[in-house]
């Protein structure tokens, strides 16, 4: 499926990229933070990023964004959380 979007020509030189370069940028930033928010499956989030899933897991380390989603909830539903 191909998405269109209006994007000004200032972005572009913000992000020192071209149109694809950017295009590119903005699928990696939206699978992450979609990841981070719970709004996407790790596996899902690298498909959308045009990643595998280990590219991503670097990818997030990159972006400053755990791997491990929900862990905190999933081990204070057991007592071993804080």
């Amino acid at each position: 499926m191909k998405l269109e979007l209006d994007v000004p020509e200032t972005a572009f030189s913000a992000l020192r990229q071209g149109p694809e370069g950017a295009a590119s940028c903005l699928l990696v930033m939206a699978a992450a933070k979609l990841y981070e928010i719970g709004q996407l499956s790790q596996e899902r989030a690298a498909e959308l990023a045009g990643q595998s899933r280990q590219d991503f897991l670097v990818t997030l380390s990159r972006l400053g964004v755990t791997p491990f989603q929900g862990i905190e909830t999933d081990l204070a539903a057991v007592g071993l959380g804080a």
